[in-house]
């Protein structure tokens, strides 16, 4: 399950979120810029004009003209110096919340400046700079939540396709995203690839399920003329030889069988409350194996005996065929663990669990490799679970955690 942080919605938000504020900024300085260089455009426009009107009256005929370079600022009169006669302008914002526009000249040594207010355009700048923000912190709180409105809804289809997907592995043959529905969009197409290919992985599985079927029964019939043909032999060490071989042979029969129908999904369990220390104990004394079996701290579970007793002597038999003595069986509760102290399961079976006809790493025997995936089809059965490992110690532990009683 994925971090609440890391999920699509919350990128797919932050992403809108930081989109929404870089265009405001973007947006918001540029109406910044344009509207102060309109304003001061508009102030020196009517500084000069009033710089104009002062330069033909006579001196001291206007209490705003300034007739003393010492009264002008010192930026103002440094630029008239250097202008050779040209009106001169400087844009005062030193004394806070009064801004001014100024403007002076000189002519044949004769200085004339005005200035004007412009605390009136500071004050609408300020007003627009303030009302974008308000607008843009608008513009989020009504994108963000439809941003992720429309997420949510994406997101949510996408989960559908990758609930459908772990149901499919999961061995739900038959799951189905159910359709694009009326979207026509990339999830949609995703949709319908999943669905395809859940219904040609179906139809390929379905196939080779009929297949081992098929075979098995139809090995069956002959297979039980030659274990009687087999028994009618005289007695001889070639003859010892061909009955081993039989035997091998309708074990493997009777192992297809099975798998076939665990395939099929036709088997059931028939669960009753047991002890389950007795069980483990009865199960592995049928099987003729040494096995130390330690069952002090058993409880009882409901189960089906029968399914049980099949998972024990697959799961102690593959221990001796593939492993190394001694062989244990420890319970606890409602969890029983067979070890060996062989070389251990192979990497590939850790990681991708048991595999028919692969019995995994050459150290670890010779089999059919039926004996493990037949354990595990008949946990799932009874609603177990079955877990393989390595101890770091050597050897190799068959986990079985079943339901309690």
């Amino acid at each position: 399950m994925a971090r609440p942080f890391a999920s699509l919605l919350w990128k797919i938000a932050a992403l809108v979120g930081t989109a929404c504020c870089v265009v405001a900024l973007v947006i918001g300085v540029l109406v910044h810029r344009a509207t102060y260089e309109r304003s001061i455009a508009e102030g020196e426009a009517r500084v000069l004009g009033e710089l104009a009107d002062a330069s033909q009256r006579r001196p001291g005929a206007a209490d705003a003209v300034i007739t003393s370079p010492h009264e002008l600022p010192r930026t103002l009169r440094e630029r008239v110096r250097k202008a050779d006669g040209r009106a001169q302008t400087w844009y005062d914002t030193r004394v806070e919340h009064v801004p001014w526009m100024w403007a002076a000249q000189e002519s044949e040594g004769r200085w004339t400046g005005v200035r004007v207010h412009m605390d009136l355009d500071w004050l609408s700048r300020k007003a627009l700079d303030r009302h974008m923000t308000y607008a843009a912190i608008a513009a989020l709180a009504i994108v963000l939540p439809l941003s992720a409105l429309v997420t949510e809804l994406l997101v949510r289809r996408l989960r559908r396709v990758a609930a459908t997907a772990r149901r499919i592995t999961d061995g739900e043959l038959d799951a189905r995203t159910g359709g694009p529905g009326r979207s026509r969009d990339e999830i949609a197409d995703i949709s319908v690839a999943v669905d395809h290919m859940a219904g040609s992985l179906e139809r390929r599985l379905r196939s080779e399920q009929r297949f081992t079927a098929d075979v098995a029964h139809e090995l069956r019939t002959p297979l039980m003329g030659l274990v009687t043909s087999a028994e009618l032999l005289p007695g001889s060490e070639a003859t010892d030889l061909v009955r081993d071989r039989v035997r091998v042979l309708r074990t493997l029969v009777e192992e297809l069988l099975e798998v076939s129908k665990l395939d099929a999904g036709a088997e059931q369990a028939e669960p009753v409350t047991v002890p389950l220390g007795e069980l483990v104990e009865d199960s592995v004394r049928r099987t003729g194996l040494t096995v130390r079996v330690s069952a002090a701290g058993a409880g009882t579970v409901r189960t089906d005996p029968r399914r049980l007793d099949r998972i024990l002597a697959n799961l102690v038999g593959n221990a001796h065929r593939h492993g190394r003595a001694p062989v244990t069986v420890a319970v606890d509760g409602a969890t029983v663990v067979v070890r060996d102290h062989g070389p251990g399961f192979p990497a590939e079976l850790l990681a991708h669990g048991p595999q028919r006809f692969r019995t995994g790493a050459a150290e670890r025997g010779q089999g059919h490799g039926l004996g493990l995936t037949i354990a595990l089809g008949q946990a799932q059965v009874i609603q177990a679970r079955l877990e393989f490992a390595n101890p770091p110690d050597g050897g190799a532990t068959a986990t079985l955690r079943l339901p309690p009683g």
